[in-house]
């Protein structure tokens, strides 16, 4: 079928061109998205329906959109606005939070409760990591970690790459604790009609195991490099306290006002009855409104990139769905497994994990997850197991490589700023085996608990 062609043909194109970074990726997916519109729902289809269903702007003006009174009900096929509205949100909150000096006032607080010592720094700043990429992006988190870990490297005289690594890891793991902390899950979550609460009782008991797992894992291949430069006296006059890091205290204790209510707001959520779009919508409005004259330049400094990327791609995995591509993808994982539960998840937790070494787990998760919805349906297998399964897989499998995640990038970039250059074979000597346990400890987690 030409549609099918066409579908395929576009899809792949966009991969190869997002990962080999030829051009901005937002550019790709959105010229890949009208592509789709004209050859896919056009030349091969003549079905403007098709159009109507995929761009899904019908799906804003529904009550459903912004409350449910019952359960979640998962988005239709299509853009996910739910997705864009919510980390639209989330991202001037943070823009917000990063203005008064909210991240680096948490860091330096946390580095002087234990008194400054490298080992004990190590081992907060990791948790501090996961913590805070529960409900921020990965992105910012690693930003301020890394900046942070730096400038105390410097006064303290320890080598800050350990600390770098260990800190891009446990981002990424606590991305998968909640349905907030990695776009995947919010693509997920908001697809399938997952709340906040079915996330951190499913995914994030896992990220807990295996928090504990990597904790002692980084400890003992980076405690000879951590305190082989470290100095034992350090002048302690000339470390800067935690409060000259707040450029704006008002705006300070706004900020963690909002922060706080967000979090709050998500955990409650299938409570409440407010969808995570309202919870986005919600958090931005008051963000803004408290920001006076800086409203302006918070509303600037909002990657709008990344929605667009957001936009053009759920448009292209439209186009798979809509010419029946997914469904056949589905029974070939089908035929392979033969129908077992066990050889089913143990395919899609390690292809998630091996593809989202390379390429962007964004585009992979959000083409698997009418995947899983097939398989369940076919199969007679629960569709939340095979959703945490999911999340697990495209979450961690990042952390193997320097490409595979937002974050990695963003800290390598950091350091190598500072003159620590982190290359690929250190990177994934000390990584990749990281990556494999929590892999394996997610499917052990899922078998144990689901089968």
């Amino acid at each position: 079928m030409l549609s099918q062609v066409f579908a395929v043909v576009i899809f792949i194109a966009m991969f190869v061109f997002i990962v080999t970074e030829i051009v901005e990726r937002h550019i790709v997916s959105l010229i890949c998205a009208l592509l789709t519109i004209i050859l896919v729902f056009g030349v091969g289809m003549h079905s403007m329906e098709a159009v109507i269903d995929t761009i899904n702007l019908k799906s804003i003006i529904t009550p459903e959109f912004w409350y449910t009174a019952g359960e979640a009900s998962g988005s239709s096929s299509g853009i996910n606005w739910e997705t864009i509205v919510f980390i639209f949100g989330m991202m001037v909150m943070v823009e917000g939070m990063a203005r008064v000096g909210f991240f680096r006032w948490l860091c330096m607080r946390i580095a002087k409760l234990v008194k400054y010592k490298v080992i004990p720094v190590f081992i907060t700043f990791m948790v501090l990591s996961t913590v805070l990429a529960m409900f921020i992006d990965s992105i910012t988190v690693i930003l301020f970690l890394a900046a942070v870990t730096i400038e105390l490297s410097q006064l303290l005289k320890f080598n800050p790459v350990p600390m770098i690594l260990s800190e891009i890891f446990c981002a990424n793991l606590g991305g998968s604790a909640t349905m907030c902390g990695d776009p995947p899950n919010i693509i997920i979550g908001t697809s399938l009609g997952y709340s906040f609460t079915d996330f951190v009782t499913n995914t994030g008991l896992i990220a807990g195991i295996s928090l504990i797992a990597v904790l002692i894992y980084f400890y003992l291949i980076f405690k000879k490099d951590l305190l082989a430069n470290a100095s034992c006296s350090v002048d302690y006059s000339s470390l800067p306290s935690p409060e000259s890091t707040i450029t704006d205290r008002k705006g300070f204790v706004v900020s963690s006002v909002i922060f706080a209510a967000a979090i709050i707001l998500l955990i409650t959520h299938a409570q409440t009855g407010l969808t995570v779009s309202s919870i986005g919508f919600i958090v931005a409005i008051v963000t803004l409104a408290t920001s006076g004259k800086y409203a302006m330049m918070l509303l600037k400094k909002v990657d709008y990139k990344t929605l667009l990327f957001f936009i053009g791609l759920f448009v292209v995995i439209g186009g798979l769905e809509q010419t029946g591509i997914l469904e056949i993808m589905a029974g070939f994982i089908g035929k392979i497994s033969g129908g077992n539960s066990m050889v089913m998840i143990a395919i899609i937790i390690w292809l998630s994990a091996i593809a989202s070494a390379f390429v962007d787990n964004i585009p992979f998760a959000t083409t698997m997850i009418p995947i899983i919805k097939s398989l369940s349906a076919a199969y007679g297998i629960d569709l939340s197991i095979l959703a945490w399964t999911l999340a697990m897989g495209t979450d961690i499998g990042g952390s193997a490589t320097p490409i595979g995640a937002s974050a990695n990038v963003v800290g390598i970039a950091t350091a190598s700023r500072e003159g620590y250059v982190i290359k690929w074979g250190l990177y994934c000597k000390k990584m990749l085996p990281a990556t494999l346990m929590v892999v394996l400890i997610s499917m052990l987690v899922v078998y144990l608990r689901y089968l």
